[in-house]
């Protein structure tokens, strides 16, 4: 399969001599070349071992240990059920930008060369983002999965696994936006996107009261992701079960079940705010209305609380979150937030539904990502948590309902910030990522739910690798751990040696000197890397 990439010649990622584009991401391919090598050297891998995970067994892989330089890692067959319980799998996700705009891809030779490092190490899978603004870019309806079907193509010749997330939002970082169609609609009608209540839009996703009404020329966004999840099956078919094991939906900002109230339009975003609430498009509105006349208090429906505070202003110098006596503990409250995270698990509902329909005759596994919400958690009025649409407060649960809903279609729930522990958060935020991380899991436990974990950022939490290993073997109902992502910082060296030792460290059998890979096979991967930053 052939493939164009920005910039250069074509890619033929059926053949071993793939090609690049000239303009290669050069910190990206450098920081390989320094760093995959040295730290495949000391990696201790056997053939056939079982690899530990905080004493949980991996599935097995063996290394085809032969002298010829083509020698290559194989998974063992016995590793074919993506729903096997044999232990905690280890991913690591592809960068967000891993496809381009154009459909093409990016480093194509710097990711082969990592895919290729990451397979030696004994990384399980891969987590590959697939963007809606990419693949349904120009025309409702009109799809292109050029340059994800090559990197699946690329997963699977290595004999990785591929948890494919689709994403249905824009992404400022990656400079993905929405599909151009759908942009221009929002032109015409901007409140199917969330605003606050100072009138500024967030335009990386559609609104939740949206979900089901027919704002999309004619159609409604369930119908719009139903079909982009029925053309993705039907092209990746077959990957299906083999390769593709899991498949995340994209339920929000970020890709996370919330609503977008961190995403400050100042970009001044500190400890000292909450965010705030995102109720103030005209079909949030409506459903507000409506929902305050059937409760017989037709003016709780004009718009959100006016006693809530701004995104910079600390939360308890408001009379909405305050302590003792907050309006957050009235009867309007009460009402408000209950309609509030009503509409956020309606949504979440609609499309973990229409991905357990479509998906239901493939042997994958279904989740979505909520998000670990934890500044002001050790408040009695848990005021980020709210404003993101999760109704938990000193005096309420409000992750229940949440798990319940992942429960009723037998979905897995992606938990990220693994790597977060409460001893590196900033004292004034009233921070617990560890309380977030315990209660959510605690009702994971109660209904039977799978916990996928991830972590936050690369190199972005103190001693995080720590705290992920300490997750690891402390959360038992998790079956995947996906480490994110690839790219510059994760092949530096600052963190890639890091990384290394990391995994290393959960390699719990003490190894024969025969058990080491083979040197000509880390020589002909440190060959490759050296011959993409020529």
């Amino acid at each position: 399969m052939e493939v164009s990439v920005m910039g250069s010649s074509q890619v033929n990622f059926g053949r071993n001599d793939l090609g690049c584009r000239e303009a290669v991401n050069c910190s990206f391919t450098k920081n390989l070349v320094v760093n995959i090598s040295s730290s495949l050297k000391n990696s201790k891998i056997c053939v056939g071992q079982s690899v530990k995970l905080g004493g949980k067994c991996l599935s097995r892989f063996s290394l085809k240990a032969s002298g010829c330089s083509q020698a290559e890692p194989v998974l063992s067959k016995n590793n074919r059920n993506p729903k096997q319980t044999d232990g905690v799998k280890l991913f690591v996700g592809l960068p967000l930008d891993a496809v381009s705009n154009t459909n093409t891809v990016n480093h194509a030779r710097a990711i082969a060369a990592g895919l290729k490092a990451l397979k030696l190490l004994g990384v399980d899978g891969i987590e590959l983002p697939i963007w809606w603004g990419v693949v349904e870019k120009e025309t409702m309806g009109k799809y292109n999965w050029t340059g994800y079907l090559a990197l699946a193509e690329m997963i699977q010749k290595l004999g990785l696994k591929l948890h494919v997330s689709l994403c249905f939002h824009a992404s400022e970082e990656a400079k993905i936006p929405l599909p151009e169609w759908v942009s221009r609609i929002g032109e015409t009608d901007p409140s199917i996107f969330f605003k606050n209540g100072s009138g500024q839009s967030y335009k990386d996703c559609l609104s939740f009261a949206v979900t089901d009404v027919p704002v999309l020329d004619g159609k409604t966004p369930v119908e719009v992701y139903t079909e982009f999840c029925e053309s993705f099956k039907a092209t990746f078919s077959p990957f299906m079960g083999t390769t593709i094991t899991g498949i995340s939906i994209g339920l929000g900002p970020e890709g996370e079940l919330c609503y977008p109230s961190r995403h400050n339009p100042s970009k001044m975003n500190n400890h000292r705010g909450a965010g705030e609430f995102q109720c103030y498009d005209k079909y949030m509105l409506s459903s507000l209305t409506q929902c305050a006349e059937s409760n017989g208090n037709p003016l709780w429906g004009l718009g959100g609380p006016h006693d809530a505070p701004g995104y910079d202003q600390q939360p308890m110098t408001s009379n909405f979150f305050k302590e003792n006596g907050g309006s957050w503990e009235t009867s309007y409250g009460d009402f408000f937030l209950s309609w509030y995270s009503e509409q956020l698990i309606s949504h979440g509902s609609q499309l973990l539904s229409l991905a357990s329909e479509t998906f239901h005759d493939v042997p994958i596994s279904i989740c979505g990502k909520v998000p670990l919400v934890h500044s002001w958690y050790r408040t009695r009025s848990h005021p980020s948590e709210l404003t993101s649409g999760f109704y938990n407060t000193a005096n309420r649960d409000g992750y229940v309902e949440v798990v319940e809903m992942f429960a009723k279609h037998s979905c897995q729930i992606i938990l990220p910030g693994m790597d977060l522990s409460d001893n590196h958060q900033p004292k004034e935020s009233l921070s617990s990522p560890e309380l977030v991380l315990a209660q959510i899991t605690s009702s994971c436990r109660k209904h039977g739910v799978e916990i996928l974990g991830q972590n936050s950022l690369v190199a972005n939490a103190a001693n995080g690798l720590e705290q992920i290993k300490k997750n690891l073997s402390g959360v038992k109902e998790m079956s995947l751990f996906t480490y994110q992502r690839m790219g510059a910082d994760f092949f530096s060296p600052e963190h890639f040696p890091a990384f290394t030792q990391f995994v290393r460290n959960l390699n719990q059998p003490e190894l024969d000197s025969d058990d080491q890979p083979m040197k000509e096979e880390v020589r002909v991967a440190s060959n490759h890397l050296q011959m993409q930053a020529a």
